[in-house]
């Protein structure tokens, strides 16, 4: 029973990770006035986002992956 509380804490805590990663790396949009293009604030981020890679991720997919191991030995 343990292995399996432990696996689904393991899971869940990879996924807490993936989805805190995005919020830790700043601001999502700010107002960055430029000369060329004096344009209203928005909310829409004027470059494209950092999107999913394994160089910052890996910690919360091996902690995922350890989990889902867990999960399926206590079975």
């Amino acid at each position: 029973m343990a292995i399996i509380l432990l696996g689904a804490l393991s899971v869940f805590g990879g996924l807490v990770f993936l989805m805190a990663q995005p919020i830790w790396r700043g601001r999502l949009s700010a107002v960055r006035h430029t000369p060329a293009a004096p344009e209203e604030p928005t909310l829409e981020p004027s470059r494209p986002g950092g999107g999913f890679s394994l160089k910052q991720n890996w910690p919360g997919l091996a902690l995922m992956a350890f989990g889902g191991l867990l999960l399926l030995v206590g079975w």
